[in-house]
């Protein structure tokens, strides 16, 4: 297995996890964004950063995040979105992906790191606790949707 920062190219690839996550979530009609866009968010305007986990030559996973702010803390990362295909869930790509973009936030001296986990989905919240992760039940989501 191999970790890297993702590359112009990998976008497709991402795309298809994304989807599979979408799937995963039972969200997939949600989902618009395109490989096209993603490639120019990531690598143009590097709106967000990406790691991804490749075995034997295939990307099976991705990590997807960028830097937040917290006005008591500092800056933070907050990884959008962590997944690795079904097929590939041993091994500790998971694991690694995880690590990847904690090693980046300690780098860069941010405060904290920061995500998302839907309540039902328990192997996630296994996944992160088993690393320390403090899962915070305090906060409701805001969000405003713009066409």
């Amino acid at each position: 297995m191999l970790v890297r920062k993702a590359v112009r190219g990998d976008e497709v690839a991402i795309m298809d996890l994304i989807h599979g996550l979408a799937e995963y979530e039972n969200s997939l009609h949600s989902v618009d964004n395109t490989a096209t866009k993603l490639a120019a968010d990531l690598f143009d305007h590097r709106y967000c950063e990406a790691f991804v986990a490749e075995v034997q030559d295939e990307i099976v996973g991705f990590a997807l995040f960028y830097t937040s702010y917290s006005t008591w803390k500092g800056p933070c990362i907050y990884l959008e979105d962590l997944f690795v295909s079904e097929r590939s869930r041993t091994g500790g790509v998971g694991s690694a992906l995880f690590q990847a973009v904690v090693d980046v936030a300690k780098e860069r001296k941010c405060s904290r790191m920061d995500w998302q986990v839907l309540d039902w989905n328990q192997l996630a919240i296994d996944f992160y606790t088993n690393r320390g992760a403090v899962m915070d039940g305090d906060w409701l989501n805001g969000r405003l949707f713009f066409d």
